[in-house]
């Protein structure tokens, strides 16, 4: 498989998943535009990337032989994601590929969450895809052919505990994405979106994702992955490396993948097949409620 001309469009790409899209694709030949918001959010509990993070990706991409540009942008902000869009073209000359990667969550239950917390989850995960699609699609349009990758999760599929935002998010933009095949599917246009189960990242395991675990401020990344092997239905894999997402949606970006349109395509160890389990029992007067599966 080789990806030599072409080049990728990429958000969230200081680090973990999108970083990993980048050094793939460069590592067959693409030319790569990084783009990342380099702060921290208020309403995030973890911290994000940073310029010096996205220094290093442009610095790991280009010792791979390839051309980096590197850009500050907010995925909230239309305006951030047009910038990028004809940088790149300016740069490079097109954006063959866009891989809407950025993504954050946070853990609160629905009737606690503020309107900040719902809003910057939504806005990032679901509202920033559109943005980037929307600033690439009459590039895309112009020259009847492209590719546009987004980055789901299994969430696009069932819940968890004090994720309402993260779920509702992710089941969008799988209806997103496939709005968007469907519209640019005459003109040439692919869209599709991998559904990632826990990745084994600085956003899938941190203090405050280790806290929502484990219900305790002492978990250990060793605790992180042991507890994380249960999330899968094959043996032995616990958080997976950002390396087998990307896998996916770079050979869902090439010529390889050219029959495949609005599908949505799991990278999850076989999580989605297993049975739901109740993590708390809860009874009360003897009685069982809830339960949370």
């Amino acid at each position: 498989m080789s990806l030599s001309g072409k080049t990728f469009l990429i958000t969230g790409g200081a680090r973990g998943q999108g970083r990993a899209i980048a050094l793939k694709a460069a590592s067959l030949g693409a030319r790569v535009a990084v783009v990342d918001v380099c702060h921290d959010v208020d309403t995030v509990p973890y911290a994000l990337g940073t310029k010096d993070d996205l220094a290093e990706t442009k610095r790991l991409v280009e010792e791979l032989g390839s051309s980096c540009l590197t850009l500050a942008g907010d995925v909230r902000s239309q305006d951030d994601m047009d910038r990028a869009v004809a940088a790149t073209v300016e740069e490079f000359g097109a954006v063959d590929v866009f891989c809407a990667s950025a993504g954050v969550h946070s853990f609160v239950p629905f009737w606690e969450m503020t309107a900040e917390q719902w809003h910057t989850v939504l806005d990032i995960n679901l509202t920033g895809v559109w943005h980037g699609a929307r600033a690439v699609a009459p590039r895309m349009i112009e020259r009847s052919s492209g590719a546009i990758i987004i980055t789901s999760s299994v969430m696009g599929h069932e819940t968890g505990k004090d994720l309402a935002h993260y779920a509702a998010s992710k089941h969008g933009v799988l209806g997103l994405m496939k709005s968007i095949a469907y519209e640019l599917g005459r003109y040439g246009i692919r869209c599709n979106a991998v559904l990632p189960s826990v990745v084994h990242t600085a956003m899938g395991e941190n203090p405050e994702t280790r806290k929502w675990i484990f219900g305790r401020d002492d978990a250990t990344t060793q605790d992180y992955i042991e507890a994380t092997k249960h999330w899968h239905l094959l043996p032995g894999r616990s958080g997976l490396p950002p390396s087998a997402i990307a896998d996916a949606i770079v050979w869902l970006a090439s010529d390889e993948a050219c029959y495949i349109t609005g599908v949505e395509l799991p990278v999850d160890a076989g999580h989605l097949q297993l049975q739901g389990f109740n993590h708390e029992v809860v009874e009360r007067d003897g009685e069982p409620v809830g339960p949370w599966y």
